[in-house]
C-alpha cells in the first residue's frame, strides 16, 4: 500500500464520498456546503488536488475513492503509534488503557486479534 496521508479537512471531504461512492460532483459540491459550509469553489479546489494525487476519481461528473478507508486508518495508526510511542505498541495500548476499564467481551476481542496476530 503507498503512504497516505490524509489533513483534517480532506479526511472529512474523503468521507462524505466514502458514506456515497460513486457520487455526482454536483451533490458532492451540496454536501460540502451543508456539512462542512465549503463553497463549489473550495470543494472543487480540494477534489482536484485529490485527484491529482491519485486518491480521488473524477470522471464523467462521477467521484470515487481510489483509497481505501481501511488503508489511511492502518497508515495513519501505524503513524501515531511511531509518532507518540517510538513504534512500541505495548506502549501505546498502556497509555490507551491507562485508569480505562475494559468489559470482558472488549477483553476476549483483543485476545483473539492478539492471538490472530500471533499465527
Amino acid at each position: 500500500m503507498e503512504t497516505v496521508k490524509l489533513f483534517d479537512a480532506e479526511y472529512k471531504f474523503v468521507s462524505l464520498i466514502w458514506e456515497s461512492e460513486p457520487i455526482n460532483s454536483t451533490e458532492l459540491v451540496r454536501l460540502c456546503q451543508e456539512r462542512l459550509g465549503w463553497k463549489k469553489s473550495t470543494t472543487y479546489t480540494v477534489l482536484r488536488k485529490l485527484c491529482a494525487r491519485g486518491i480521488l476519481l473524477n470522471e464523467d461528473a462521477k467521484v470515487v475513492s481510489l483509497v481505501k478507508l481501511e488503508d489511511v486508518r492502518k497508515y495513519e495508526s501505524e503513524a501515531l503509534i511511531e509518532r507518540s510511542f517510538g513504534g512500541s505498541l505495548p506502549q501505546f495500548l498502556t497509555a490507551f488503557l491507562n485508569q480505562r476499564k475494559l468489559s470482558s467481551q472488549e477483553i476476549e476481542k483483543l485476545k483473539r486479534i492478539i492471538e490472530e496476530a500471533a499465527e
